[in-house]
């Protein structure tokens, strides 16, 4: 019996975090910023990831509260932790960018999560770690283009032009000049500036 209790008490606590989240995204559509934090901050209060990111979110671009670089980081750290995919990315970058602790330390950290937020479909984390491992202090290429095309295939049109980069000048894959003109070509289409530019070159 206690076990069934404590079950249902699980239940209601989630079901209330979704339904406060929920209430916070309609807020925020709605122009209301403050009320909406107070629902996201509720919600991630009691645990719930996606309420937890929303806050971080708010702390971030200072909607509904004031702006916190430190309050943002500590809540994507939590909805982090619950593998929510976006938090993986935006806590890697708060510690890449601010985050506390020594260099080494915050810089594995980061690419951990940066790397799971790729593999979960994180378009921007694969564009991210693509361009980090190719510019890096020992640049990882062939890591670097694994990246790049999954999140070109993924439709961003700024890693599109780069692996055209990266068959243009042979970095990470054998220099195809004919397959740079191609991803030149696409992120072109898609509106990439820097690709029209190359094109006409």
């Amino acid at each position: 019996l206690e076990e069934a209790a404590f079950q249902l008490q699980q239940i209601f606590r989630i079901d209330i975090s979704i339904a406060l989240n929920i209430l916070g995204i309609e807020s925020m559509r709605a122009g209301h910023c403050r009320v909406a934090f107070t629902c996201f901050k509720l919600a991630a209060d009691r645990g719930y990831s996606k309420a937890q990111f929303n806050v971080g979110l708010c702390y971030e671009h200072g909607r509904g509260t004031e702006k916190d670089l430190e309050k943002a980081g500590f809540y994507y750290c939590q909805a982090a932790s619950s593998c929510h995919p976006m938090a993986q990315y935006r806590y890697a970058r708060y510690l890449l960018q601010h985050g506390p602790g020594s260099h080494w330390d915050r810089h594995h950290k980061a690419v951990t999560l940066l790397e799971q937020a790729a593999m979960a479909g994180i378009t921007e984390a694969q564009a991210y770690l693509g361009v980090f491992y190719m510019r890096g202090l020992q640049p990882q290429e062939k890591r670097g283009l694994k990246y790049l095309l999954l999140a070109a295939n993924s439709g961003d049109a700024q890693s599109r032009y780069h692996v055209g980069v990266c068959y243009e000048q042979g970095l990470g894959v054998q220099q195809n000049l004919a397959e740079a003109l191609r991803h030149y070509r696409q992120s072109a289409a898609a509106g990439n500036r820097q690709a029209r530019e190359r094109l006409r070159a």
